[in-house]
């Protein structure tokens, strides 16, 4: 210990030789993820869908074309467009091109109804038997306001309807929309459309809905919603809320869905 002290003594009066200053090391800054090619290509097309360039079920323009907009190689805009199509954003018809995927479309008609009977598939009992049971404008609660994005007390409009398969009813449907997004939009209207809801969404209200996030539970029905689904107390049925958003993720839906399952089951895919 005696030796470390007098080493410090002698230090303190040794001459001071200057040493060089050594700078601080850079304090890291964020940089961009990288972004391959054709992500950024998927990224221009994506921008041009919400801008409404190219409208639903028009034409895009072709690989060669879009390859000289962007000043990339056709392989990358090819790959931009695979991608946009395993989305159901566009779709490819074999010697005419590709178009903007609208929900009228057989393959998309049935992305985001994902209760398919015990026997056959989605398709096999054909369209369901649609009842509107209502359709009015309403004030944003605090749960919808916070779902749609919207302020607490903005207009909404509340639909509600029932869906059949063989005469049977099946799902039960609450459904809000942003009420200036579906200015005009009636029970009249829903119930003279023969096609698919999101398709009238699509094709009357310019509003396409790209994708969805759903929470699911068992949950037993109430005497309104057993009356509508003509189920007894004791049945269990399968709630589904769901988000679905337009392009840019801007929320456009809230749907609270109730499943009877005696028959049916809820089918999704995993990738």
């Amino acid at each position: 210990m005696a030796a470390t002290n007098t080493q410090l003594s002698d230090s303190a009066t040794a001459p001071v030789t200057q040493e060089p200053i050594l700078s601080a090391p850079p304090i890291p800054t964020a940089t961009p993820a990288f972004s391959p090619l054709y992500q950024q290509i998927k990224a221009l097309l994506l921008q041009s869908l919400e801008a409404g360039e190219w409208k639903s079920g028009a034409a895009i323009p072709s690989e060669q074309e879009l390859a000289a907009r962007f000043k990339v190689s056709q392989g990358t805009v090819r790959k931009a467009i695979d991608e946009l199509s395993i989305d159901n954003l566009l779709v490819r018809r074999q010697g005419k091109g590709t178009f903007v995927a609208t929900h009228a479309e057989r393959q998309v008609q049935y992305r985001f109804l994902k209760l398919v009977p015990d026997e056959g598939d989605a398709t096999s009992e054909g369209p369901a038997q649609r009842q509107i049971i209502d359709c009015k404008r309403a004030r944003a609660s605090a749960d919808v306001a916070r779902a749609l994005g919207l302020r607490h007390g903005d207009p909404v409009l509340q639909v509600r309807r029932v869906l059949s398969f063989g005469g049977v009813p099946t799902i039960l449907e609450d459904i809000w929309l942003p009420g200036t997004s579906f200015k005009g939009l009636t029970a009249e209207r829903l119930r003279n459309d023969n096609g698919p809801m999101y398709a009238l969404f699509e094709s009357e209200f310019g509003v396409r809905m790209v994708r969805a996030e759903e929470k699911i539970r068992a949950v037993l029905p109430d005497a309104t919603q057993m009356e509508l689904l003509a189920a007894a107390t004791n049945t269990p049925l399968l709630r589904v809320d769901r988000i679905s958003f337009t392009y840019n993720d801007a929320p456009m839906e809230m749907r609270q869905c109730l499943y009877r399952t005696d028959k049916h089951h809820y089918r999704n895919e995993l990738h």
